[in-house]
C-alpha cells in the first residue's frame, strides 16, 4: 500500500514547499520512492518542463530534491494570475484575477 504524507498551512508563504522539499530529500536519502504533488497553484513564473509544458518552481525544487525529472503531473493545473491597472476613485490600483489551467 502507498504511504502518503500531506502537508498543509493557514496561509501562503510560510514555508510549506520548502518543508516538502526537505522531506523528499530526506525520504529519498531513506531509501523511499518519493514524488511531490500539489494539485494546483497559483504562480506568476512557471518551469517550462522538456516537453514544453508548464508547472510551479516550487515543485520542480521539490522534485530535484526526490531525485526524479520533473513532470506535470506532480503541478496539474497551474493558475496564471494577471493585474489590470486601472483609475478608481482613490486612486489605488486595482486588481483582477483570470484563471486558466495549463
Amino acid at each position: 500500500m502507498t504511504k502518503v504524507i500531506m502537508v498543509q498551512g493557514t496561509m501562503s508563504n510560510s514555508g510549506k514547499s520548502f518543508l516538502v522539499a526537505g522531506l523528499c530529500r530526506m525520504l529519498k536519502r531513506k531509501g523511499f520512492k518519493v514524488s511531490p504533488f500539489k494539485s494546483q497553484n497559483m504562480a506568476l513564473n512557471s518551469y517550462i518542463t522538456e516537453d514544453g509544458m508548464e508547472m510551479g518552481r516550487a515543485q520542480v525544487m521539490q522534485a530535484e530534491a526526490a531525485g526524479i525529472k520533473p513532470s506535470v503531473e506532480m503541478n496539474p493545473i497551474l493558475l496564471k494570475p494577471y493585474f489590470k491597472y486601472r483609475k478608481s476613485g482613490n486612486s489605488k490600483r486595482q486588481g483582477s484575477c483570470k484563471y486558466g489551467s495549463l
